[in-house]
């Protein structure tokens, strides 16, 4: 015999709506995605103008090369929301898998969330300068070139600052190196992407950063998702 709750649903019917939702590796997907768009994203919109030119010295020049580039900084403000939402699912799911298999009191869940948090913040800073440059570029009154050359100084900076996924993978590292709570194999990619983001961090060069962020990004999804769809 069936028992039924007050809504009518019987057991059978509210196990049946359990099983029909997402599935558990979805956020792990969501990590990978979020590597593979935000990486070739800013790489492919991130092309204003031509270096070799030297345009960059000289803004009144800049402000010219970058004219015709509008549509460009759209999609790249786009990109920026897409990936900086993917980021955020990455680590709300990261960090409930590393509470389940960290010790109670772990500092390893919140600092792996917040390193891909400060990345999201990143990106999101990143995509509203590209508002600034889109309408400075369309806008029905002319911009001043040296306030365009400020805008794609830092157009071509903010998105790209993921020294906060260096953080998520030390604390991933530790986590799995201490723990267990990843694979070992995952930890030691994650000890050596957490040294190279720290590089770029300490050197001149930390937009760099968005290279190694976006592969442990995207191996990590891979990773966990895998081991997620194994344990499910």
């Amino acid at each position: 015999m069936r028992t039924s709750d007050p809504a009518g649903y019987s057991a059978a019917d509210t196990t049946t709506a359990i099983r029909i939702g997402p599935p558990p590796w979805a956020w792990a997907w969501t990590g990978v995605a979020g590597g593979l768009i935000g990486v070739v994203g800013l790489m492919v919109t991130g092309d204003l103008y031509d270096a070799e030119t030297g345009a960059v010295a000289d803004n009144t020049v800049l402000a010219a090369a970058v004219a015709g580039r509008a549509a460009l900084v759209w999609i790249n403000q786009a990109i920026t929301v897409i990936t900086a939402v993917c980021v955020v699912v990455f680590a709300a799911g990261l960090r409930r898998h590393l509470v389940a298999q960290e010790p109670a009191g772990s500092l390893v869940p919140g600092v792996a969330a917040a390193g891909l948090g400060l990345t999201a913040v990143a990106l999101l800073v990143g995509g509203g300068i590209g508002t600034e440059l889109f309408w400075a570029l369309t806008g029905p009154q002319p911009f001043d070139p040296d306030t365009i050359g400020a805008h794609v100084a830092i157009y071509n900076t903010t998105a790209w600052l993921w020294g906060g996924v260096g953080l998520t993978a030390g604390a991933v590292a530790f986590g799995g190196l201490r723990h267990g709570s990843v694979g070992r194999g995952l930890a030691v990619f994650s000890v050596l992407m957490a040294l190279v983001v720290a590089v770029t961090q300490l050197l001149p060069v930390q937009y760099i950063s968005v290279l190694p962020g976006g592969l442990w990004m995207m191996v990590a999804g891979l990773v966990l998702a895998r081991a997620a769809r194994r344990s499910g």
